[in-house]
């Protein structure tokens, strides 16, 4: 329903209004340890905006009405999961009982299928939802925000050397779709296998196998590493090798002999994002090391590319343009955006996170540390923003909940 009202992302903020109601309602508000960084993290964001205005050496572009709406939407963000977190953690399990918090994330999985599932077999399907049409056009003009309230089925990019539709609703684009859907797959598995009767574990077999198809066809290397990660993961933390390892064998016996598998064998040989990727992760630390304190509050447009130093729209290739540095990945949006200091201060509230509930073995427990650790793995390779890092940070609000 987010989705289709074109809130997507923005939900968040949303429901942040009526938790922030709530909470200030109550008395005392816990507060979880490790995060004081989260609160330096905003901090940090609001100073950066004082570097708003300036164009670092190799970037162009002046201060526009984008680059602020951008900052605006990024900080409401922020500001929205602290909410969210701290509402979460300040319920009793009479008023949201751990198993409810982690269905609803289970069902948000079986979404995320029907929607990969559409972008597969409609992958042009889109439409204007109700927040586009009432919004001002300087502000749905903005990329940022056209991706959020824009909804579409599909990306259609040319990973293979042709057309192929990547796959990204319920959410703003594929690689969020991705990075989701490895999140969603953990809380879906505790709740419905770990916690469910022997129905829901049949459902759970057929909802899996449905869900290979969308996951496949999301082209999406990251997303493989993380699943293959999270089994190895789950394995070795539940000292079940080697009944994990016949299953796995067995699935991958199934994939290789199935018509999926040819599509990964192309697009794992087909890496040339590999060249982009680096071209803009290079120019983004050598950016952000000149404003390493507090960044430059949002992203700039860099000039050349990996294969020239000059790109652009033209005639003949209206689509190009200059890659925007820190759109590679979170860690690199926060170099570019709040500098090292911001970048140092995510990764540490995360790795925090690892060290502090690595001991609590519950299939909650576990499940919520493995997600801190692909916030960790993920920041290398995909934005945080939006919902990835709304579904990292419930994450975490679930491992505070159940230490306490």
């Amino acid at each position: 329903m987010w989705w289709a009202l074109g809130f997507g992302g923005l939900s968040v903020i949303v429901v942040a209004v009526p938790m922030l109601v709530i909470l200030c309602r109550r008395r005392p508000i816990k507060v979880p340890k490790g995060f004081g960084l989260w609160a330096l993290l905003i901090a940090g964001y609001l100073i950066s905006a004082f570097a708003l205005t300036e164009t670092p050496e190799g970037t162009y572009g002046d201060l526009t009405a984008g680059r602020v709406t951008g900052y605006v939407m990024r900080l409401a963000i922020y500001l929205s999961l602290l909410v969210v977190v701290l509402y979460l953690g300040n319920l009793t399990r009479e008023e949201l009982p751990q198993l409810a918090l982690v269905r609803m994330l289970g069902a948000l999985f079986l979404t995320t299928v029907a929607g990969g599932l559409l972008g597969v077999l409609m992958p042009h399907f889109a439409f204007t939802s109700p927040v586009e049409l009432v919004l001002p056009r300087w502000i749905s003009g903005n990329s940022f925000v056209t991706n959020l309230i824009h909804p579409t089925a599909a990306q259609m990019q040319h990973v293979l050397g042709h057309a192929s539709p990547r796959p990204e609703a319920p959410f703003e684009w594929a690689n969020a779709w991705g990075s989701n859907a490895s999140v969603l797959i953990i809380w879906f598995l505790v709740g419905w296998w770990g916690y469910g009767g022997p129905l829901r574990r049949v459902l759970t077999a057929v909802v899996l196998a449905l869900a290979a198809i969308p996951i496949v066809y999301s082209l999406n290397r990251g997303l493989w590493i993380g699943l293959g990660f999270s089994l190895a993961y789950l394995a070795v933390r539940s000292h079940r090798l080697l009944s994990i390892g016949t299953a796995i064998a067995a699935t991958a016996t199934a994939f290789v002999l199935s018509p999926l598998a040819p599509m990964v064998a192309q697009r794992l040989d087909s890496p040339h994002s590999n060249d982009i990727r680096a071209f803009t992760v290079s120019a983004t630390v050598q950016t952000a090391a000149t404003s390493p304190i507090i960044g430059y509050g949002s992203t700039r447009n860099a000039f050349g590319s990996h294969r020239t130093i000059t790109t652009g729209k033209s005639d003949w290739c209206d689509t190009c343009g200059h890659p925007p540095l820190g759109s590679d990945g979170q860690l690199w949006l926060l170099m570019i955006s709040q500098g090292f200091v911001g970048a140092c201060l995510y990764a540490g509230f995360f790795a925090g996170a690892v060290r502090r509930y690595w001991t609590d073995r519950s299939p909650i427990g576990q499940a919520g540390v493995l997600v801190m650790v692909l916030a960790l793995f993920y920041m290398f390779i995909y934005d945080g923003m939006v919902t990835a890092l709304s579904l990292y940070l419930i994450s975490f609000a679930l491992l505070w909940r159940n230490a306490t």
